[in-house]
């Protein structure tokens, strides 16, 4: 065992101890010195896993199929896969493409091509050729990893570079080669803490995606957080629903499960069915589950039934959680889903923390090593106890969880790290506890009146409404107040667009909001959507923008329906 393996054990087992005491963990808690050579891949993961009969990854199939692979059997997998990539010319340094999907593959070439040095670049299965061209001109990729499926798109993409494909295809080289390297060993290689590892591209929900370069450490030991906030411990079945190719994946279906010595329980599918995924909870004595917003609210409309016996921890991540959606979880199992706050650009800085008391609509509180605050954005200066500002990490306590910066995008680069601060762009408001409560993306927050409307918070009244799937709330210029918050709305199948349902829609918002944040239009629309499925709120702004002084058909005010004219309660 060398000393990095030893200090990023010990640094684990005191997360560990720590469990249930948020005051003491952040105040004791300080991420590992790795020395000046590390690789994940090698020093931790192989560390501990070889020889380790547990399930290391489970892969439960739409067919019903179960596909189950050891710990052991994931390090002999891996160091094949990084054979046949060394023998195919992918060395330290090299940018590889990675666009599989939900698959035992998946994690044999992630963990195979970190063994080597190399740089993953995570890539959506969604992705398409415009797409591709765009990552592997900006990247200089030397090879790419996919199935067979996806192989196609990359013949409108050029280059000189590797292709490799799960399956068979003409001209690619089929990964199942990697069965020839059986029983060879793998030499470290030699990468130091600060060497890159991962290339993200954002989801790029305001312009052009960016590119998000992590190093050996940020992800791999910054992840430690992360672990701490979802509850991990070793042994665990930890199931993330998550699609591969977006941050989230590596967080919840990678890193923090196995720097938690956990099982990784990944649920396939190509449609999502409600009631296959809370069987599946049951059947594979789930301990800790992680969802989006989103599926947390199917779940509920299809009923969540008994509490899974072994299921302990349930955390929300990607959009912040509705305390409605909370509420409902916590009256048919008993248990609290646990919110938190990061980015594509860093692990999890923000966390309800088990043990902790949870603040209904909060965060949580900055997570053990990350040094979470809040800055003025007009001052720039730190906002001390209760307050609002933007979350930002602060620069001079060398955060180890964040990106080294946006590659190629200097300027970007600049300002996302002016004043001392990495800048989230997310504006939230601090209590006297401590606890930190969202408010919106910096660019999406508007006034109205004269007053500060927070999409989101709206929006979380507004999917409150059994007719309504999704909302996004935008400015809608207008020539007494300047701005009114107008509601783009996707139905829940069943329900039918048009006035009844929009008055009652309207007359729920009016209801449930304060008077200053009443919903005077709405629109029935299909939400314009990023690959990773996050919705463009900058398309919508601009939408309104554009058909100023005109009335888009299917729009419907307030003022539209007799019982919600007048300035009663929300008016």
């Amino acid at each position: 065992m060398t000393d990095a393996t030893t200090s990023f054990r010990a640094a684990r087992d005191q997360l560990l101890a720590w469990r249930g005491d948020h005051e003491a963990a952040v105040a004791g808690f300080s991420f590992p010195d790795v020395g000046d050579r590390w690789c994940w891949a090698h020093d931790w993961f192989d560390a501990f896993a070889l020889d380790d009969q547990r399930e290391a990854l489970v892969v439960l199939s739409e067919d019903g199929s179960r596909t189950a692979v050891t710990f052991d059997e994931m390090v002999v997998r891996s160091n094949r896969v990084a054979h046949l990539l060394a023998n195919l010319g992918v060395g330290r340094g090299d940018p590889v493409v990675v666009m599989l999907g939900n698959q035992v593959e998946l994690w044999e070439v992630v963990l195979g091509v970190m063994k080597l040095g190399a740089v993953i670049v995570p890539t959506a299965q969604a992705a398409g050729p415009a797409d591709l061209r765009d990552r592997l001109e900006r990247t200089s990729a030397r090879a790419v990893v996919c199935g067979k499926g996806d192989a196609g798109k990359f013949d409108e993409v050029p280059g000189d570079y590797l292709r490799v494909v799960v399956g068979h295809r003409a001209g690619w080289t089929p990964l199942a080669d990697t069965a020839q390297h059986a029983g060879v060993d793998l030499p470290h290689p030699g990468t130091r803490p600060e060497d890159p590892l991962l290339l993200y591209f954002t989801s790029g929900t305001t312009s052009r995606p960016k590119l998000v370069q992590h190093t050996q450490a940020s992800y791999p030991v910054g992840h430690l957080s992360t672990m701490y906030w979802i509850g991990l411990r070793p042994g665990d079945v930890h199931l993330n629903i998550s699609s591969p190719g977006w941050a989230k994946h590596a967080w919840s279906s990678l890193f923090a499960p196995w720097n938690a010595e956990a099982t990784i329980l990944v649920h396939d599918y190509q449609r999502f069915e409600a009631s296959t995924l809370l069987d599946r909870l049951h059947t594979e004595r789930v301990t800790s589950f992680c969802a989006p917003p989103t599926v947390w609210r199917m779940l509920i409309n299809a009923d969540l039934g008994t509490k899974p016996a072994p299921l302990r921890e349930l955390v929300g991540a990607g959009e912040p959680l509705n305390p409605e959606v909370i509420s409902q979880v916590e009256q048919h199992w008993g248990l609290t889903i646990r919110d938190g706050f990061g980015q594509t650009e860093t692990t999890a800085q923000i966390g309800n923390t088990p043990g902790s008391p949870v603040k209904p609509g909060s965060m949580g509180r900055p997570l053990p090593g990350v040094p979470s605050v809040l800055v003025d954005p007009v001052s720039g200066e730190m906002v001390h106890g209760v307050g609002e500002g933007e979350i930002c990490l602060d620069l001079s306590a060398s955060p180890v969880a964040l990106m080294t910066g946006y590659q190629g995008d200097p300027e970007k680069n600049a300002d996302a790290m002016a004043g001392g601060y990495y800048h989230t762009g997310d504006v939230a408001a601090r209590d006297e506890d401590g606890y930190i409560t969202y408010v919106g993306r910096t660019d999406d927050v508007f006034k109205a009146s004269d007053y500060k409307v927070s999409p989101f918070e709206l929006e979380s009244v507004l999917i409150e409404h059994p007719a309504v799937a999704e909302a996004a709330v935008v400015p809608a210029p207008d020539p007494v107040r300047l701005a009114v918050p107008k509601a783009y709305v996707a139905l829940v199948d069943g329900h039918e667009p048009g006035p009844e349902t929009a008055e009652s829609i309207l007359r729920y918002a009016r209801e449930h909001l304060a008077p200053y944040l009443r919903v005077r239009r709405l629109e029935f629309f299909e939400l314009p959507k990023t690959i990773s499925g996050k919705i463009r709120r900058v398309e919508l702004r601009h939408r309104e923008v554009e058909v100023e002084g005109q009335r888009p058909a299917g729009e419907y005010r307030d003022d539209d329906f007799p019982s919600l004219k007048g300035e009663s309660r929300a008016s």
